[in-house]
């Protein structure tokens, strides 16, 4: 399937008013892009991008986003072209398609196997995929080891220089293949390493200003597994292209390592099973280094280290997803290789081997378990990119909701108001209203469990600028300041959040659960009365303990 051919959804003939009333459906929308074909595609594709909400629609009071669609995807994943995986392109296409996803970003590990073989014979069978899975998004993308820390994902929208962009972004940039890896403080080459990150990302921006590629979004992995993602490096990052660097996973993969009895008395969900090292920065504690209801700890703790970014009053993003490589429960094996073959010589696994017995393993299918949605106004590779970039991202566990739409508004204003990631402008004094559409869980998820949302929390913070120290992880005006009691509520329903605009402006932001596990938050129950909890080592079955999480709407109180 070539790039003019990929299906974008912008029918002219639908008016506004028969869309649903929180957006359009996704279904319709998935429908709309199956009709029309690649003719269609090929009059729209110039014009398939979604804006992102620029710094000058603020600029007047109010201000309405459009309605949109949240398409379901995952942006890691791994197949037999990372050395530590197992599955076929195929199989985990298939996998994804069966629980409901619409876009999936295959993330290989970077070595020199890859660099020099894999990264081109995987796109052949990123295109075999593509034609074989019509109704999926599939990109191609990377796990970038990044100098001086963990890893993130860097992918790029389809098109004739997709390969050509990661292969020579792996060789140039790429921690693990120049040994640029160490950055603890002792090491001598930490600072050097560091500017060789930020290096990266802002050569990734220069691909996407220069037009050889549409589009490429990079977001950081598994940020606290190891604790060498410092806060100064993640705000580098994110400063040196925020329209490249958007965010973080919120909660990672390997969601399935602490399921009782299968993987081991010490096992946590998400494998945050580390202690610090001489490589982790020094300032984050013990406890940062687990997960709290399968989410990570920079995202988990109200008041925490994603707190402390929102509170500079810019947008980072939160995701989830499968990182998927061996899957619980499975029964399939690597298979052998042939004399004389090796990774390094091939970048490729042997397809795997079914044994009927199940193997070792710590993940979930893609979509499975973890879900990331993102809103789009249109069906395509671009659009899916342009509302991952504006914010428009809400996230799940176990399939907790079918649903999710949020809308801020000004009480004197008429429309529907801004949505997730986005800002709305207003004056001290002015009263706002935020609305939260909730649909609820209609089917058992894969589990055989008909999820049931408990509480939807609402968490406020005040916008203060730019940190003085570009290390800190608290933002200490931040807080849950209401609690909206679900248990039993069916359907779709809308809860009315009434705020007031002070002196400075702020973000909200949400979160909710099955009510399941919680306690008080990790900076305290004035902060979070009840917020996830770590589980016992070993005693962590995921589908008894789901979240969803939202990105924050901004609010810009005029004269702040």
């Amino acid at each position: 399937m070539t790039e003019q051919q990929l299906p974008v959804w912008a029918d002219p003939s639908v008016s506004p008013d028969a869309l649903d009333p929180q957006g359009v459906s996704r279904r319709g929308l998935l429908r709309r892009a199956g009709l029309f074909g690649a003719a269609f595609a090929l009059g729209s594709a110039a014009t398939s991008r979604t804006p992102a909400l620029a710094a000058g629609d603020s600029g007047r009071l109010g201000v309405e986003d459009p309605r949109l669609a949240y398409l379901v995807g995952d942006h890691h994943i791994h197949s037999v072209y990372s050395h530590d995986a197992k599955y076929t392109f195929s199989q985990l296409a298939a996998k994804g398609a069966e629980y409901g996803l619409d876009w999936m970003v295959f993330t290989e590990h970077s070595n020199f196997g890859h660099a020099d073989f894999g990264a081109a014979m995987e796109h052949g069978e990123i295109l075999k995929a593509r034609a074989q899975n019509p109704r999926q998004l599939i990109f191609q993308g990377l796990e970038w080891y990044i100098p001086a820390a963990e890893h993130c994902t860097v992918f790029t929208a389809p098109g004739p220089h997709e390969v050509d962009v990661l292969t020579r972004f792996e060789s140039a940039y790429d921690g693990k293949l120049l040994a640029y890896d160490k950055g603890g403080p002792a090491d001598a080459d930490t600072a050097r390493n560091e500017a060789h990150a930020v290096k990266a990302v802002k050569w990734l921006a220069q691909q996407r200003r220069s037009g050889y590629v549409d589009d490429v979004l990079v977001l950081a992995n598994h940020p606290m597994r190891l604790g060498i993602d410092s806060p100064h490096e993640m705000r580098a990052w994110r400063d040196a292209a925020p329209e490249i660097m958007i965010g973080m996973e919120g909660a990672p993969g390997a969601q399935g390592a602490a399921i009782p009895g299968w993987r081991g008395a010490t096992s946590i969900r998400g494998e945050y099973e580390n202690k610090p090292s001489a490589q982790s920065w020094p300032g984050y504690p013990a406890d940062a280094y687990l997960t709290y209801g399968g989410f990570d700890w920079a995202t988990a703790t109200v008041g925490g280290l994603w707190d402390s970014m929102l509170a500079e009053g810019r947008l980072f993003s939160v995701t989830t997803n499968s990182d998927a490589h061996r899957i619980v429960f499975d029964t399939w094996k690597n298979g052998d290789w042939q004399p004389g073959q090796t990774f390094d010589n091939t970048g490729k696994l042997p397809d795997p081997v079914n044994t009927d017995t199940p193997q070792p393993g710590s993940d979930f299918w893609p979509g499975q378990f973890s879900r990331t949605h993102v809103g789009v106004t249109r069906y395509g590779y671009r659009a899916v990119m342009s509302g991952m970039r504006a914010g428009r991202v809400w996230v799940d566990h176990g399939h907790l909701l079918d649903g999710l739409d949020v809308r801020l508004t000004r009480d004197r204003d008429r429309g529907r108001g801004v949505t997730l990631g986005g800002r709305l402008r207003v004056r001290k004094g002015d009263r706002l209203t935020l609305n939260v559409t909730v649909t609820t869980a209609s089917r058992p998820n894969p589990q055989g469990i008909l999820p049931e949302l408990a509480h939807v929390d609402v968490i406020r913070g005040a916008v203060r600028g730019p940190v003085a120290d570009r290390d800190d992880w608290k933002a200490p005006d931040t807080r849950v300041v209401r609690t909206e009691d679900v248990s039993g509520r069916k359907g779709t329903y809308t809860l009315r959040v009434p705020l007031t605009a002070g002196e400075e402006s702020f973000y909200v932001r949400l979160r909710g659960s099955d009510g399941n596990r919680h306690g008080a938050g990790y900076l305290g129950a004035s902060v979070d009365p009840h917020g996830p909890v770590p589980h016992a080592p070993g005693d962590g079955d995921p589908w008894a303990d789901t979240w969803f999480y939202s990105n924050p709407v901004f609010v810009d109180v005029e004269g702040s």
